[in-house]
C-alpha cells in the first residue's frame, strides 16, 4: 500500500517520539550515573520477524542500533526453539556473542502483540554499574577469558507470560557488587519497556495496525535508497587504511585494524580480512559489534540517512571469522569500545581518500574506563565506575570539538558534580588539555585533562584506555594528535602503566592522585595553510602554545603576544620549500 507524504513525516515523528521518551523514562530512573548521566543506554523498535531495527531513540548509543537487530533476532530464534513468543514475555541477556558487545550491557526485549499477533518488538538496552567478574566494574585489561569480566547470562525469560521470576533476578544481585544499583537499573528498563507498549497501543489505535507496517516498511525502503545513492555518489575504486590499538592488555604488541573499502555504484564492501587475528586480551569483539561500528561510521559521514536496517542493506561486510573482529566465547571482549572506536577510525581515514570533504579525522579514540573501588569508613562498598572525553576529529568544515566524547554515541560525560557526590574522590583538575589537537588547516579539537584525589584511607584502581602508542591521526594532510596519558601517584613518586593505557592492581592511599591527560582529534588538511589569526586566537586562548604555533604551524608569536607577520611569512616560505 503506498504511504503519502504527510502521513510517513507524522508517523516517522510518532515512533521517534516512543523511542526517545523510552530513552528519558529509564535515563531519569536509573540509578547509576552511567545511565542516568551518560546516557549509556538506548530504546528502539524493531521487526517482528527478522529483529531489524526499525526505529532507534536519538539520545541513546548509535553503537546499539546495529548489535540490538542481532539481540533482538537472538531472542526470536531461542523462542522458537522453546515454546515460542507470547504476550506479557520479557527477555533478558548480556550475552556478548549473541548480539550484544560487553558483559556489562543488559539487554530486555518484549514483544507487542496486537489481537493475539505479534506485531513488533521494542528492546532496551543499558550499561549496569557492576556485573561481577574481576574487577569492579567489569574493564579487566587483564582478562583473558570472558568469565573474568563478570556473570555471562544468556537470552532467558524475566516475565514468562506475565509471570515475573524473582528467581532470575536473584540470580543476578547475588552475582553483583552493587545489587541496588542493578535493581534499580532493571527496573528502570522495565518501566522504559512499558511505556513504549503502551504508546504503540495508542498509536496503533489511532492509525491502524496496517498504516503503520506499511509506514515502517516505507522508511526502511527509503533508508536503504538514500544510502545506495550516496554511495553511488563516490568514485569507484578500492581504498585502503590501517590503523593500531596499543596492545591487548596481555601482550605489549601492535594490534592492526585493515579496511579495504570498495565502492562499486551504489554497493559499498567493507573487507578487514587483513585485520590481526583474535588475541589473548579483551579488545576482541564479535562479528555484531563490527557491523555496528561500521553503521556508525557510516552514519556519521552520511548524516542524512534514516536510523534503520535499511542503511546496511547496499554494503557488504567481510570479516575473517578468525580475526579479532569476530570472536566467540570465552575470548574476552570487555574493552569492545576501543576496538569500535578503531574500525570508525580506518573508515574515516578511508572515506577520506575519496571523499574529503565528507570526512572528518579521527576522534581521541579511547573511553579511557577508569575504575576507583573501597569500602567507606563505615564498611560500605564504593565503586566509582566512569570514561572520559577527548577532542574530535578536524573536517573540512572547521576545527574539531573540544572535550566531547567518543563518536560511538550521543552519550555524556559525567558531570564532575555528580561523581564528587557519589564517591569519595575530588577532582583538583578538569580542564582543556594544550596541543592536543593535531595542527592542520582545521585544527583537531582539544583532549582534556583530569586529575582526581582520593578522599578515603585506599582504593583500588584500573584504567582501561588506548592511544598511548598511536595518537589519532590527521587526514588530507592534517596532522596527529598528542598521544594518551596517564599516571598514578604512590609513596615512591608517580608512575605510568607499563603498557601505557591499560593496568590492573593499582593501589593508592588517600590523598593520592590519579592524572589523565586525554588525546585531541586529527588535524585537516596543511598546517602551513591555516590563517595565522586562527593560530594566534588559539594561543591567546590557551589551546596552542607559542612553541607549537611556530613548530605546527609555522606562525611566530611574539613575546607580548602578538603576531610577528614578517616572521611568520618568512618560516611559512621555508616550510612550504622543504
Amino acid at each position: 500500500m503506498a504511504v503519502d507524504a504527510v502521513t510517513l513525516a507524522i508517523m516517522k515523528g510518532r515512533l521517534e517520539q516512543i523511542a526517545d521518551e523510552m530513552d528519558a523514562t529509564l535515563f531519569r530512573s536509573a540509578f547509576n550515573p552511567i545511565i542516568a548521566e551518560a546516557h549509556d543506554a538506548s530504546h528502539g523498535i524493531y521487526d517482528a520477524v527478522t529483529g531489524d531495527t526499525l526505529v532507534q531513540g536519538k539520545s541513546g548509543l548509535p553503537v546499539f542500533v546495529g548489535v540490538m537487530a542481532f539481540a533482538v533476532k537472538a531472542v526470536i530464534d531461542k523462542a522458537a526453539e522453546r515454546d515460542g513468543v507470547h504476550e506479557g514475555d520479557v527477555w533478558i541477556f548480556n550475552d556478548p556473542y549473541d548480539g550484544g558487545t560487553h558483559l556489562s550491557d543488559f539487554r530486555l526485549v518484549k514483544p507487542v502483540f496486537r489481537d493475539g499477533k505479534l506485531f513488533c518488538y521494542l528492546a532496551s538496552v543499558g550499561h549496569w554499574h557492576d556485573v561481577g567478574g574481576n574487577v569492579p566494574g567489569n574493564y579487566n585489561p587483564a582478562a583473558t577469558e570472558c568469565f573474568q569480566e563478570g556473570m555471562l547470562i544468556p537470552p532467558v525469560k524475566l516475565f514468562d507470560r506475565g509471570q515475573f521470576r524473582q528467581d532470575i533476578v536473584d540470580i543476578l544481585s547475588a552475582n553483583s557488587r552493587l545489587p541496588n544499583s542493578l535493581y534499580g537499573d532493571l527496573n528502570g528498563q522495565l518501566n522504559a519497556l512499558e511505556l513504549g507498549e503502551k504508546r504503540m497501543a495508542s498509536l496503533l489505535d489511532d492509525y491502524g495496525d496496517g498504516v503503520v507496517a506499511d509506514c515502517l516498511a516505507e522508511l526502511k525502503r527509503r533508508a536503504a535508497q538514500m544510502m545506495r545513492s550516496q554511495i553511488a555518489g563516490l568514485p569507484s575504486g578500492t581504498v585502503s587504511a590501517e590503523d593500531y590499538l596499543d596492545n591487548d592488555g596481555i601482550v605489549d604488541a601492535p594490534l592492526k585494524i585493515a579496511l579495504d573499502l570498495t565502492i562499486d555504484g551504489d554497493r559499498m564492501v567493507m573487507d578487514f580480512s587483513r585485520s590481526s587475528p583474535a588475541c589473548a586480551g579483551p579488545v576482541n569483539i564479535s562479528r555484531s559489534t563490527t557491523v555496528a561500528a561500521c553503521y556508525v561510521a557510516l552514519k556519521h559521514i552520511f548524516g542524512d540517512v534514516p536510523a534503520n536496517a535499511g542503511v546496511l542493506e547496499p554494503v557488504e561486510f567481510r570479516i575473517d571469522d578468525a580475526s579479532l573482529l569476530a570472536v566467540k566465547a570465552p575470548k574476552p571482549v570487555g574493552g569492545y569500545t576501543e576496538t569500535i572506536l578503531r574500525l570508525i577510525d580506518v573508515v574515516f581515514q578511508a572515506v577520506a581518500q575519496i571523499a574529503p570533504a565528507a570526512a572528518m579525522a579521527p576522534a581521541y579514540g579511547t573511553i579511557n574506563a577508569l575504575s576507583l573501588a573501597g569500602h567507606r569508613g563505615d564498611g560500605r562498598r564504593w565503586v566509582m565506575f566512569s570514561f572520559f572525553g577527548g577532542g574530535h576529529g578536524a573536517h573540512a568544515s572547521g576545527d574539531g570539538l573540544n572535550h566531547g566524547n567518543a563518536p560511538i554515541s550521543t552519550a555524556t560525560i559525567p558531570p564532575l558534580e555528580i561523581l564528587e557526590a557519589a564517591y569519595p574522590v575530588r577532582f583538583t583538575e578538569w580542564a582543556l588539555r594544550p596541543d592536543s589537537g593535531g595542527p592542520g588547516e582545521y585544527r583537531g579539537g582539544l583532549g582534556a585533562v583530569y586529575e582526581i584525589a582520593l578522599l578515603e584511607e585506599q582504593a583500588d584502581v584500573f584504567l582501561f584506555g588506548e592511544r598511548g602508542k598511536y595518537p589519532p591521526p590527521g587526514i588530507v594532510g592534517g596532522g596527529a594528535a598528542a598521544p594518551n596519558r596517564f599516571h598514578f601517584e604512590q609513596r615512591d613518586g608517580l608512575h605510568e602503566p607499563p603498557m601505557l593505557s591499560k593496568m590492573v592492581g593499582i593501589q593508592i592511599d588517600k590523598g593520592q592522585k590519579l592524572r589523565l591527560e586525554t588525546p585531541g582529534g586529527g588535524g585537516y588538511g596543511d598546517p602551513l595553510s591555516r590563517t595565522a589569526e586562527s593560530v594566534l586566537r588559539d594561543c591567546r586562548l590557551g589551546y596552542v602554545s607559542r612553541q607549537q604555533a611556530e613548530a605546527a604551524f609555522g606562525v611566530v608569536i611574539a613575546e607580548d603576544g602578538s603576531l610577528d607577520e614578517t616572521a611568520t611569512v618568512s618560516l611559512r616560505r621555508r616550510e612550504a620549500a622543504q
